[in-house]
């Protein structure tokens, strides 16, 4: 543990934003997992309605710092490419 002052309160704050980036990371997680669930029963229009929903999701945590941007293109770019691919299928 820290002994001056000023590190006490940056180990603080790098603890509220760690809770903060782990919050934000699992929730991005869950989009993507409800989509892929969506898109492997093969419900099309559900994963439509989710797919922005999973976007918007990243973009946010893309913002906030807790993805690099290049990582979200990546996500997005991967979410789209199963669509089409799924969309293709039917």
């Amino acid at each position: 543990m820290a002994n001056i002052k000023s590190a006490m309160k940056r180990a603080k704050v790098s603890s509220v934003e760690n809770l903060r980036n782990r919050m934000v990371k699992s929730s991005v997680k869950t989009a993507l997992k409800r989509f892929d669930t969506a898109l492997n029963n093969g419900d099309l229009e559900t994963a439509k309605a989710l797919y922005s929903a999973t976007v918007s999701k990243v973009d946010k945590a893309a913002a906030k710092g807790v993805y690099h941007k290049n990582n979200a293109g990546h996500k997005k770019a991967l979410l789209a490419r199963r669509l089409a691919r799924a969309e293709a299928a039917q």
